[in-house]
């Protein structure tokens, strides 16, 4: 079996999706997944109407419209997305947390507080305390609310929107001082959020116009290494221009800093396999694949690492998952199609 690495680095980039056959559910859900990933939420919504079409029952489908849902801004259809999971799957602390989000937009702060603290303990996201702190702050109870941002500062330091609303409590607090600081580190945050972002288009261009060593001192403005959002980010424009030596050292920092980073694990595992150095692509690719098993991009990127390294037999039900996603992946099936060949063969 001729394992050409041109053919496998067409199923990696995971984006063929021409329509030649009705994609099935799973199809449809690995889609929205990757659009959410990218931020195209208006794409995504409708890839998980779609998978709700094809099958009405699926909580999955449910969950995914919801959460997209809610990030376009149709907060009244999102919940009843949600409360339509709940229904079909049961209690979930994440439907919870979502649920809570909603009622904080729409001022029912009693629910939010419910909702919000009952899984505060155990948190489905990161910034389950900040938004608990803004719902009991806009109830009155600017002393809990300090609390609770007090703890969202200390697991998301670097996002200032804690720090805004924190130093807003504190100056309702009279603690003036507190506030000072806060306002100052909402204002250092921020600056750095907006100064991120012109350094990451100055390395675009300089990557793409400039020479090698030019570019990677513009780049390197990007560089912070306590930051596991910048490294990955780093990482990423490296790996975009190319440059895959250079996208390594910020994306293994950022796994380190950050193990729960699916961008970041999922990002090292693709720069590995550029450089066809597919045992090490192999392990940070399970762990991108165990932090979100429904991303198409990242589960037939493994499906491919394995059968380069020819596992076949751990290929092929990760390449039939792919499978699943995206049916419509003609290169992904080809090569599925070889190992059920050569299975038979045996």
């Amino acid at each position: 079996m001729i394992r050409t690495l041109a053919s496998l680095l067409l199923i990696a980039a995971g984006i063929c999706w021409a329509q030649t056959q009705q994609p099935s559910v799973e199809a449809h859900l690995g889609r929205g997944t990757q659009l959410m990933q990218d931020r195209l939420f208006e794409a995504a919504a409708t890839e998980f109407e779609q998978a709700l079409t094809a099958n009405p029952t699926d909580p999955r489908a449910h969950f995914q419209f919801a959460a997209c849902l809610l990030a376009l801004g149709r907060n009244d259809e999102a919940r009843s997305q949600f409360e339509q999971v709940r229904k079909l799957a049961g209690e979930s602390r994440y439907v919870t947390y979502y649920l809570g989000r909603l009622d904080l937009l729409s001022n029912d702060y009693a629910s939010a507080i419910k909702r919000l603290g009952s899984v505060a303990d155990d948190p489905p996201a990161p910034d389950t305390a900040f938004y608990l702190g803004v719902a009991n702050i806009s109830s009155g109870d600017v002393p809990t609310g300090i609390k609770w941002l007090e703890r969202a500062a200390k697991l998301l330091p670097r996002d200032y929107r804690v720090h805004y609303r924190l130093a807003r409590a504190y100056t309702s607090a009279g603690r003036d001082q507190d506030a000072d600081r806060e306002f100052t580190l909402y204002t250092q945050f921020r600056d750095a959020h907006k100064t991120t972002e012109k350094d990451a288009r100055d390395c675009t261009a300089a990557l793409q116009t400039g020479p090698p060593a030019a570019a990677r001192e513009v780049c390197h403005r990007v560089f912070d290494p306590n930051d596991p959002e910048k490294l990955t980010l780093l990482g990423q424009l490296f790996g975009d221009a190319g440059a895959f030596e250079d996208a390594l050292d910020p994306l293994k920092r950022a796994v380190q800093l950050d193990p729960k980073s699916f961008e970041a694990w999922h990002n090292l595992g693709l720069t590995y396999f550029r450089l066809q150095r597919y045992a090490e692509a192999r392990a940070r690719l399970e762990t991108a694949v165990n932090l979100r098993p429904e991303f198409y991009g990242s589960v037939v990127l493994l499906g491919a690492t394995l059968y380069m390294l020819g596992d076949d037999a751990a290929a092929l039900p990760v390449l039939e998952h792919a499978h699943r996603l995206n049916p419509a992946d003609a290169q992904t099936a080809d090569v599925l199609g070889k190992l059920r060949a050569g299975r038979q063969k045996k």
